[in-house]
């Protein structure tokens, strides 16, 4: 079932994708077909999965995935929800931190034995998953950094508040799910 899941959702993400580089490159628009072009590149990665024995990741965060590309992709850059709508940016920064700790507790549950996890201390759960949330939010500003260097000028309109809040969302995110993990642990 994962497997149609993916190769389904990718299918269609992949040819709105191309869709959109090829009308944003009739129009001359640079900006917009970069990203679209970028968004056929994420929205093939999970095929990547399709070649793991065990693919730990469930539906439901196969389904998160999508929808954090379609909200930041399209909406966000192409559609210019990032320019039109302030909270667009943080909000999405809060829930890529809400994401990556609960793929963060996918894989401490697919990576480590259930003997094993029995005898691990919920903080090192809650260590864990708000390890992830956070690097992931400090490589996403990293990336938004080197491509203002590089392609654009518009991914740090705020300069360093822009990337602090960013990274303040992102952590509040992960703190959330790493909590979660820690009562949860602490209960079994």
């Amino acid at each position: 079932m994962k497997r149609k899941v993916i190769i389904i959702l990718s299918g269609i993400f992949i040819l709105f994708m191309a869709v959109l580089v090829i009308y944003y490159l009739i129009k001359g628009d640079a900006s917009r077909w970069q990203v679209a072009l970028g968004g056929i590149l994420a929205s093939g990665l999970p095929l990547v999965l399709l070649r793991m024995k065990q693919n730990p990741f469930n539906i439901p965060i196969i389904l998160g995935y999508y929808l954090f590309l379609f909200c930041s992709l399209y909406l966000g850059s192409i559609a210019s929800f990032y320019l039109h709508h302030k909270w667009w940016d943080s909000t999405l920064h809060f829930y890529k931190g809400i994401f990556i700790g609960i793929v963060g507790i996918s894989l401490y549950k697919q990576m480590i034995p259930l003997k094993v996890r029995r005898n691990v201390s919920a903080w090192i759960l809650f260590l864990f998953t708000l390890s992830l949330a956070v690097l992931a939010s400090v490589l996403w500003e990293i990336y938004e950094f080197v491509g203002d260097l590089t392609f654009t000028r518009t991914m740090q309109r705020g300069g360093n508040t822009d990337t602090m809040y960013d990274l303040l969302c992102g952590v509040a995110g992960g703190l959330i799910i790493a909590v979660y993990s820690l009562i949860r642990k602490q209960k079994v």
